[in-house]
């Protein structure tokens, strides 16, 4: 279930911090091109920013602007890819976790990843319903949350209804990048399906950072 795609270098991963500085020099160069030519690009930019886009099949048949808003939505909210040696292990106190995932295999391998790291899950539910009423019982540090659930509801109906009730932390964890990238207001973090074990307690380690800070 922890699984996805090989990287461009077998054997290697990107460094957290190269990764992060990447992000930031792209952001700043299509920030100021969009600002600089009212939401224009040439076509050379353009071009490239429908192949990043497709990546992660965003839709390319819009606006510059409108494909960059979810493209940047999803690249700086991703999960970054922790080194290879990374272990399984919390770096932070143990959280209290809502897990919302309609999978039943993928949703018992992250409760026994995070229940393992150290942390307490509540769930794992595969509704919004049931996962809303035991949000309501419970003190919840953050909610990881599919997007795509078993109910009428969706996992961006139940963000906005956890951040707006009681203050909960949101992990979009979901294959629907474009749902994502559309409601990222809504999220601290995507991690994008396949995803691995140091992915999900890489994320979850910066989540006890910041409600620590």
């Amino acid at each position: 279930m922890f699984d996805r795609p090989p990287q461009s270098t077998p054997g290697t991963a990107i460094p957290t911090d190269d990764a992060a500085a990447s992000v930031e020099r792209l952001c700043r160069q299509y920030d100021s091109r969009l600002n600089e030519n009212d939401g224009a690009l040439s076509p050379e930019d353009e071009r490239e920013l429908k192949a990043m886009a497709a990546i992660y099949d965003l839709d390319t048949d819009r606006s510059p602007a409108e494909v960059w808003r979810d493209l940047r939505a999803v690249v700086t909210r991703q999960a970054p890819l922790p080194n290879e040696d990374t272990p399984l292990t919390a770096s932070t106190a143990p959280l209290t976790l809502l897990v919302v995932e309609d999978d039943a295999d993928s949703a018992a391998a992250l409760t026994e990843l995070l229940t393992e790291a150290g942390h307490s899950v509540v769930g794992p539910f595969h509704s919004a319903a049931a996962a809303e009423a035991a949000a309501a019982l419970h003190h919840i540090d953050a909610a990881l949350l599919d997007i795509n659930l078993s109910d009428d509801r969706t996992g961006i109906e139940l963000a906005r209804s956890l951040t707006d009730r009681w203050k909960v932390r949101v992990v979009f964890i979901s294959g629907d990048v474009t749902a994502a990238a559309q409601h990222a207001d809504l999220a601290e973090a995507l991690v994008l399906k396949p995803y691995t074990g140091p992915q999900i307690l890489e994320v979850v380690a910066r989540l006890g950072e910041r409600l620590d800070a």
